[in-house]
Parts: C-alpha cells; sequence; structure tokens
C-alpha cells in the first residue's frame, strides 16, 4: 500500500509592517534634489550618499527654527499693536465737551486696555496655530508623507465638531464681536433681559454678572440679544418736584437753580461724581394736583444714584427753608 505524503507547505517570508527605510531614503532624497536649497546644500557635502538625508534634516531643522522665529515675530507685532491700542487714540472733540474731569478719561482707557489684550491674546493664538500648523505640514511633506489624507481628515473632523460644538462657536463669535464692539466691560451694569447686574468677568465664551442681591450670574454670550449698559460713558441724575398749582411757579425755578449751582459748586461731587453743571427743565409734566419740575444732572458712570440722594436732601431742604411744601402727584 502506498502512501503519498504531500509536503506541507512552507511558511512565505511576511513583510513587516514597518515602512521601508531605503524607499522612504529614496524618497527624501529625490525631493532633496528638486529642492534649491537642500540641492545646494548636498552640493557642500560632496555629492556622498548620506548627503540627501542630513541636507533635508538641516532643511527641516531650518523650517522649524524659521517657524518659531515668526510666530515671535508675530507675537511681538500684535503686542506692540496692542499697546499702541491699548494707551493710544485721543477722545474726540465732541466727547471731550462732554467730559468735565478727568473720570471718564480714565475709564474708557481701562476699557480699552481690556479689549485689546483680550483682542491681542485671540490674534496671538491664531497666529500660533497658523505659522505652526503650516510649518508642521511643510516638515510632513519633506519626509513624503502624504498630508492629503491627514487634511481631508481633518476637514472631516472639523466638520463633525462644527455640527456638535454650534452653540460653542456661536458663543465665540458673539464674544468676538462684543468685545470689538465695546459693548460693554468689566465694571458695567448692565441688562442682558435675564439678569441685571454689575459685570465681573468677560470671555470669549461667557459674561459673569453679580446682581443687586450678591447672586452671580453666568449668561452665555451667544444667548445675549441685547444689551442695556447703564455705565458706558457717562449716566444721569434726575428728581422731580411736584409742587402746588398755587406755588410761585418762578420762585420754585430760581430755588432749583440755586441748588443746581450749590451742587456743581461742591468741590467733592465735582471731582469725584458730576460731569456738567445740574440743569433745570422747568415744569416737565402737569398732573390733577400739581406742576412737577424736573432737575438733572449729568455724572460719571454709575454715580447717578449717590448724585440723586444728594439732589433729593438739597431740593428737600431748600424747599423746606423756603416754606414751598411738596404736592402729591397720585
Amino acid at each position: 500500500m502506498l502512501l503519498l505524503v504531500t509536503p506541507s507547505p512552507q511558511p512565505e517570508s511576511t513583510q513587516s509592517g514597518l515602512p521601508d527605510l531605503d524607499k522612504v531614503a529614496n524618497q527624501v532624497g529625490a525631493t532633496c534634489t528638486n529642492d534649491p536649497v537642500c540641492s545646494s546644500l548636498v552640493g557642500m557635502f560632496g555629492d556622498t550618499g548620506w548627503a540627501p538625508l542630513v541636507s533635508s534634516a538641516i532643511v527641516i531643522a531650518l523650517i522649524i527654527v524659521f517657524a518659531f522665529v515668526l510666530r515671535k515675530i508675530a507675537h511681538r507685532v500684535i503686542g506692540r499693536v496692542v499697546n499702541r491700542a491699548a494707551t493710544g487714540g485721543s477722545i474726540t472733540s465732541r466727547f471731550r465737551r462732554a467730559s468735565a474731569t478727568d473720570g471718564i478719561d480714565a475709564l474708557l482707557h481701562e476699557r480699552r486696555k481690556q479689549r485689546a489684550e483680550t483682542m491681542g491674546s485671540v490674534l496671538q493664538h491664531v497666529a500660533s496655530i497658523v505659522i505652526l500648523g503650516t510649518a508642521i505640514l511643510t516638515v510632513l511633506d519633506r519626509l513624503t508623507i502624504p498630508i492629503a489624507p491627514l487634511l481631508t481628515s481633518v476637514g472631516i473632523l472639523g466638520v463633525a465638531i462644527g455640527f456638535g460644538a454650534q452653540e460653542l462657536v456661536k458663543d465665540f463669535i458673539a464674544g468676538m464681536f462684543m468685545l470689538l464692539e465695546d459693548q460693554y466691560g468689566v465694571g458695567d451694569v448692565i441688562d442682558v433681559g435675564a439678569a441685571v447686574g454689575t459685570v465681573e468677568a468677560v470671555t470669549l465664551r461667557v459674561t459673569r454678572l453679580r446682581d443687586a442681591d450678591g447672586r452671580v450670574w453666568y449668561v452665555r454670550n451667544g444667548t445675549i440679544t441685547r444689551v442695556g449698559n447703564e455705565s458706558q460713558g457717562w449716566s444721569r441724575a434726575y428728581m422731580d418736584v411736584p409742587v402746588a398749582y398755587d406755588a410761585d411757579i418762578l420762585g420754585v425755578r430760581v430755588l432749583l437753580e440755586h441748588v443746581a449751582e450749590e451742587i456743581w459748586a461742591d468741590p467733592e461731587l465735582r471731582e469725584s461724581k458730576i460731569v456738567e453743571q445740574p440743569q433745570v427743565f422747568g415744569v416737565e409734566q402737569l398732573s390733577n394736583s400739581a406742576l412737577v419740575f424736573r432737575i438733572t444732572a449729568k455724572t460719571l458712570p454709575s454715580a447717578q444714584a449717590q448724585v440723586s440722594r444728594e439732589l433729593r436732601l438739597r431740593v428737600k431742604s431748600a424747599l423746606d427753608t423756603a416754606g414751598i411744601a411738596m404736592a402729591s402727584t397720585a
């Protein structure tokens, strides 16, 4: 009985998953030959076999160094522009006429400084991403690594992240425009609909407010559709003074004008709170039982409450001294 013995198949040699170093070296050498800078370095090394690889390594190192130097220069330029924007810029003549003290100028300078620093930080990050990203892609191309699939993958990933983070992107874009337009800043009293309070912090994503009860509100910038700023530029304090119909109208007006002059002559109020001399508008309205005079004063931002209290105190004292009773408007 014959037995047929089938020879067992010999295991075939399998290629390793590692890249072929000789092939990569040849591709790098070919890329170096097509580059005038790299080819000139090859000539300096005497056209030896290892010259293309060494020249390519030197070119890659130069690209990285150049990228970091360019990033440093860009940051320095942005920093100078930010400093100039934060400290420079003259106030228009119209606004200067509205300013009687240096308080508003100081507040505007601080707001301009905060806005410029925030935008400078954003620009520096964008510059770093663009410069270093371009350098990385250039180095990958030098190493003959195909960047087209990488760019495609990054594009798909960016689209996916964009769909998943629409609200976050919306918040950042709204925060950018809010800073560029100087809608509000730290220390302002604002009304954003959902909350009213003093701004404690402003970022590109959220605005932090503290209301009159001490409660802290975190409002996403993308959800803010309108802003009422009570502290930008200047504020106004006013007081309505109702008097009876049979009162001496001219006498009441003169008395209120005298109170306005006293307040304007007060050095403490004039230097730290009041911007312009208070004005008496005369009869503001007529009710069933009273004539209503109005006295107003332009103040520094957020100082209107203190000036209003001072107006009430001095007007009531002057009316009592003159024997003029305040009427009811009900």
